[in-house]
This record gives structure tokens, C-alpha cells and sequence, in this order.
């Protein structure tokens, strides 16, 4: 394919993308706003009308909102492409004559500075306005500064010398270099699970051991049950930037913790914590962790063959401004035509993470006894996070990770069902 025919298939690819996530989109407002009268009948004792109402004017409000970010972003992307800045850029650092690898870094580091300014004023909307009318944000100008500095200074620390090796390889490694690259990436992100809990999550925020009490004394009594060995149970004090709510399981081996949001703990009572617990230990117990820490992988190592094939067809770089093939524009390119490219598989993902939950969820209906405490606690993030109750099922289907509530909550009563009955089988047949 010529440069220009190049150009044509990723500008189709590009709207068809843009087109079906905006349809989508007004899909789903429209379908909130058919049912904004009075919340499903799953939930009419649960949601108040007061609550629902606020509710769907969240959920209108960030899906407008994030239509004018999508637009702007594919605009401003599209202009960068079309009016050859890419290749500009790179002209203009060339004149510099840093070395070829400093340039490469440069080169990425000033793009990713670029892209970041633009989407720096939404950002600041969506926390300060948005967030901060519905009554969410926790977040401080001093904090996001901080926030903000600490992301780039991490940035420069990891990803610096992680390109300069992937540079490395590129340029001593041979025709299979993607393979000794993917060797030593690979390596890199196994040791960024074992050290982010302990090394670089702390950098944003304050882990403070889970107090002796009933609450611990619960989720160690589950963890024994379960035979799940944990290193410790963490608070963090996410309520210093939002009043969202939130639990999850971090690190492998001997690393493994489970980190509690202090909102979290405040909102639900201690049986719907420990549910909500055993709902993340279910994540691990399954293996869905390591799982999509292989998908992962190989979608990394798919990336890296792409990324080899792309270094020797000059036309695919043409296309895009620059005059020659690079290791930098290779990277760059790469990931602006990856979404393009490969965007109709994300209902895969979706399915496949929600595939994940209901797994969960059935292990944290078992391990328990019952279905009562994570149904409770999920009837309460939703409530208290404002989430959407009624989205259109295309828009589920395609984005959503976890299954709708209401889906969740048939799902485990269906299985707590079955369990009792087989729990009464098993009793009379002994």
C-alpha cells in the first residue's frame, strides 16, 4: 500500500471508531433519560426518588461531557496528524543532533507533554466542576499539583531507561530482537507487580494497617477459610481526593495485600465489607490476575512483532509526516493506530472481564454463605457512587467490565438457590 492509501484506511477506521463509540453514547443518554421517571423495580425500595434523579443527572452529565472530550481529542489528534506536526517535530529535535536513542526519548517525552496540556483542562473540569457538583471531589488544587508533578517525575524515572534498552535491542539484537525485547519488558512488568503496592503506591497515597477489631478479626477468619495468604489489609485514605468508594487486591507471591478505601470502610457495614473482600479474593482464587497478566503479556509481545513489521515498510511512516522509519515514530505510531485498528475487539475484553465478575462473585457467595452481604454492599456504592442503573444494553455490552447490578444481583441470588439446594440434597442423602 502507498503512503496515501495508508493514510485513507486509518482515516475510515478512525471515523467508523469515532462514529459507533458517539452513537453508542447517544444510545445510551437517550435510553437514561426514557427511564428516568422512577428507578427499575429491582431497586424502587433501595433509591429514593431524590437519589435516582441525582443519579441520572450525573450520568447525563459526565456522558455529555466526555462526547465534547472524545470530540476535541479526535480533532485535535487529527489535526496533529494532518498538518504533518509529527514529522515537524522530529525535524526540528534532529536539529539538535542528541543522540539517537536521547532523541527517540525526547521526542516521546515531548509528544506525551503535548497531548497532556491539551487534556489538562478537561481534566480539571471533570474534578472541579463535576465532580465537585455532585458532591464527590475531595481533591485540592495544592494536591492535584502534587499529584500531577510526582506522575511526570515517575515517568521520566521508569520509562527513560525502560526505552533506552528497548532502543538497545532494537539496534543489537538482530531480526528476533522483539523477542529479547519482550524477555526483558516482560521482566520489567512482573517486577513492577511485586514493587508497586510497597514502592510506588505509597508516593500518592497513606496505607495505614487495618486496626485490630471485629472488622479484622472477619477478614482474617474468611482468609483462613479460604487458605488465602495475605501479607497484610491496608485503609488508604482515598477520601482526601474523592468520596468514591472502592476495594481491590494488588501484588503476587509473598507480596499480596488487600487495600480497603476509608470511605469504603465507613460506608458498608463489616459483613458487607468482608462480602466485598471475598469478592477480591475471588478475583485471585480463580486466577483471573494471572490470567490478564498473560493476555497482558501477549498483547505485548503482539505489539512488539507489529512494531518490527512496522520498521520495515517506510510507506506506513510516510504516511503520518515523517520522511523516514524510526524507532521513536515506530512507538508513536503504534499506539495512535492500535484503538483504530483493533477497536472492535473491546466487547471481547468486556465480555471476558465480565465473564471474571460473575466468577467472583460466585466464590464470594460460597465462601460466605450468602448472597446478602455483597448484594447490600453493592446496592450502597451504587447508590453512594451515583452509578447508572439503566444503561443501554449495547453500551453494557461494549464497554462495560463488570455485568450491569441488576444482572449481578439475579445472578447471585440464582446461585445462592442452587447452593442452599444442593446444601439440603446433600443433608438428606446422608
Amino acid at each position: 500500500m502507498s503512503a496515501d492509501q495508508i493514510l485513507a484506511l486509518y482515516l475510515i477506521l478512525f471515523a467508523t471508531e469515532y462514529g459507533w463509540e458517539t452513537l453508542l453514547s447517544f444510545l445510551n443518554m437517550r435510553y437514561v433519560k426514557a427511564h428516568a421517571d422512577s428507578p427499575p423495580p429491582a431497586f424502587r425500595e433501595i433509591i429514593d426518588m431524590e437519589t435516582y434523579r441525582k443519579t441520572v443527572a450525573y450520568t447525563l452529565t459526565r456522558s455529555r461531557f466526555g462526547l465534547i472530550q472524545s470530540t476535541a481529542s479526535s480533532l485535535f489528534l487529527l489535526f496533529i496528524i494532518l498538518s504533518g506536526s509529527l514529522g515537524r517535530l522530529d525535524q526540528w529535535l534532529g536539529a539538535w543532533e542528541l543522540h539517537p536513542y536521547l532523541h527517540g526519548i525526547v521526542y516521546i517525552f515531548l509528544l506525551s507533554a503535548i497531548f497532556g496540556l491539551f487534556h489538562l483542562p478537561f481534566k480539571i473540569y471533570s474534578i472541579f466542576v463535576i465532580e465537585e457538583r455532585f458532591g464527590f471531589n475531595k481533591m485540592t488544587w495544592k494536591l492535584f499539583l502534587i499529584d500531577g508533578l510526582k506522575q511526570q517525575i515517575l515517568s521520566i524515572i521508569i520509562l527513560t531507561p525502560l526505552l533506552w534498552m528497548l532502543f538497545w535491542f532494537m539496534d543489537h539484537s538482530g531480526a528476533y530482537w522483539w523477542i529479547y525485547a519482550f524477555a526483558f519488558l516482560a521482566g520489567f512488568q512482573l517486577l513492577m507487580v511485586f514493587i508497586y503496592p510497597t514502592v510506588i503506591a505509597p508516593w500518592f497515597n497513606k496505607f495505614t494497617p487495618l486496626p485490630e477489631g471485629s472488622l479484622k478479626e472477619k477478614i482474617v477468619q474468611l482468609a483462613q477459610k479460604v487458605r488465602f495468604h495475605i501479607s497484610g489489609i491496608f485503609v488508604m485514605d482515598g477520601s482526601k481526593r474523592s468520596k468514591h468508594s472502592n476495594a481491590y487486591f494488588t501484588g503476587l507471591g509473598k507480596a499480596k495485600r488487600i487495600v480497603l478505601f476509608d470511605t469504603l470502610v465507613e460506608s458498608l457495614d463489616e459483613d458487607q465489607v468482608v462480602s466485598v473482600l471475598a469478592h477480591e479474593i475471588g478475583h485471585e482464587k480463580r486466577h483471573h490476575i494471572k490470567k490478564g497478566l498473560a493476555l497482558s503479556l501477549l498483547s505485548m509481545l503482539a505489539g512488539l512483532w507489529v512494531l518490527n513489521w512496522l520498521l520495515h515498510y517506510p510507506p506506513f511512516f510516510q504516511a503520518f509526516g515523517f520522511s523516514a522509519p524510526s524507532y521513536h515514530a515506530a512507538i508513536i505510531l503504534l499506539g495512535f493506530c492500535s484503538s483504530p485498528f483493533t477497536f472492535f475487539l473491546t466487547p471481547i475484553g468486556s465480555m471476558l472481564s465480565r465473564k471474571y465478575e460473575y466468577e467472583a462473585d460466585r466464590f464470594a457467595v460460597e465462601a460466605v454463605g450468602t448472597a446478602r452481604g455483597l448484594i447490600g454492599a453493592l446496592l450502597k456504592l451504587s447508590k453512594d457512587n451515583l452509578s447508572n442503573l439503566t444503561p443501554h444494553p449495547w453500551y453494557s455490552f461494549y464497554y462495560y467490565s463488570h455485568p450491569t447490578l441488576s444482572e449481578r444481583i439475579a445472578a447471585m441470588e440464582a446461585f445462592e438457590k442452587r447452593l442452599k439446594a444442593n446444601e439440603k440434597a446433600a443433608l438428606s442423602a446422608a
